[in-house]
């Protein structure tokens, strides 16, 4: 998927502007370029008048629906896997591909990611193994890819936490004279609903506009901070907040692959030229369950998901290529092959997966090792030989 800069395309219809259209259907005012029944938008309008287009070949408009089926399949494989005993715990990202492929296809190879635990999409889109997360949610490593290879940052449990690393970051790669110009470097920090109501991200907002952080924060608005609606976190849009952190904020279609593209990579290149923070609401929703360990029958009612059902990211971008006769039966049917084999081959893999010898948790505490921790580690070794052979 290459990706040039946002530009205008062959295929669409020039769209009612969106706040007409926002209320005329009672729908949140937003930014979009496919409509949930596949309709192309030729260009599309933020609060702050930038327009919004893509224009891509048709392999890339195949390629942008790979990238969404096979990260659904692969979500559902290592769901099944968790509910099989296989895993600890899993956050799924079902329904929220389209934010995640998308946002992911637009950095550039020298920009850095700060993701929570769920994004699956943009790992696979950096080029990571599927199955380093499965290893970190299966307790046999901690995650295991190389952030500074990769340029994507390890998986972060705790709420929020990931915003203040990115700013941290961001703040280095201006002070390094990173930024100015087009080949420079900008970072994305994502996050949920629920936690632009820890400090934490608040912190962060603070720090990177006043340091002019070449830094782009991404929230994934699905609806629910675990059992909590949006309603009682914020009483405006979320993207408003940014103004009171003196930066822009933008709410883009989070089931629109190409919306979420051309926003996110207007925003990233802009902080490669120093104009420093934004924010993105990418309005999505969370079809499943916060993790596996959530039942979300008990908060929300069937018919709600069924409505956002309707706006499915991979149906609406399989409409558009079918009716611009981009792709046909055979690509699709091609697609769900390749996807079905490689989460077969991702179970396999994930089942054969070495459980660590117990002494391996004192390998990369420090890199250099250090006398306190080698003698922890002889204690550690001889009391685990002291069960061995004994009735214990």
């Amino acid at each position: 998927m290459a990706k040039g800069d946002p530009a205008v395309s062959s295929r669409g219809r020039r769209a009612t502007p969106r706040s007409r259209r926002a209320a005329a259907t009672g729908e949140p005012e937003l930014v979009q370029l496919l409509t949930p029944t596949g309709e192309r938008i030729e260009s599309a309008t933020g609060p702050d008048g930038t327009e919004y287009r893509v224009d891509f070949t048709d392999e890339e408009y195949r390629g942008l629906y790979r990238d969404l089926v096979l990260v659904r399949k692969l979500d559902a494989e290592a769901t099944a896997l968790q509910r099989q005993g296989e895993l600890g715990l899993w956050a799924s990202l079902l329904g929220q591909e389209a934010a995640q492929v998308g946002s992911g296809r637009a950095l550039r190879s020298q920009d850095m990611a700060f993701p929570t635990y769920r994004e699956h999409g943009v790992l696979y889109c950096r080029g990571i193994d599927p199955i380093m997360p499965l290893g970190l949610f299966r307790g046999v490593d901690q995650g295991g890819w190389d952030p500074n290879e990769f340029k994507f940052n390890m998986y972060t449990i705790v709420i929020g936490a990931q915003t203040l690393h990115a700013t941290g970051y961001a703040m280095g790669v201006h002070m390094d004279g990173k930024t100015g110009t087009e080949d420079g470097e900008a970072v994305i920090a994502y996050f949920g609903d629920g936690a632009t109501s820890q400090g934490d991200v608040n912190e962060a907002f603070v720090w990177a506009s006043v340091f002019n952080a070449p830094l782009v924060f991404f929230c994934q608005n699905n609806q629910y901070a675990i059992s909590e609606p949006l309603e009682r976190q914020t009483r405006v849009p979320l993207y408003r907040r940014a103004g009171g952190f003196g930066f822009p904020g933008v709410r883009v279609d989070g089931n629109d692959v190409l919306a979420s593209y051309a926003v996110t990579r207007h925003a990233l290149d802009n902080a490669r030229l120093g104009q420093g923070p934004s924010l993105i609401e990418a309005y999505t929703y969370r079809m499943g369950a916060h993790t596996t360990s959530d039942d979300p029958t008990r908060y929300r009612i069937a018919s709600e998901v069924e409505a956002w059902q309707a706006k499915d990211p991979i149906a609406r971008m399989k409409a558009f290529l079918y009716k611009q006769q981009i792709a046909d039966d055979a690509f699709f049917a091609e697609v769900d092959e390749q996807a079905r084999t490689e989460a077969v081959h991702l179970r396999e893999r994930v089942l054969e997966l070495p459980d660590p010898a117990p002494v391996s948790m004192f390998d990369h505490v420090y890199p250099h090792g250090s006398p306190e921790l080698d003698a922890q580690r002889a204690r550690f070794s001889a009391y685990m030989e002291s069960f061995e052979g004994s009735v214990h």
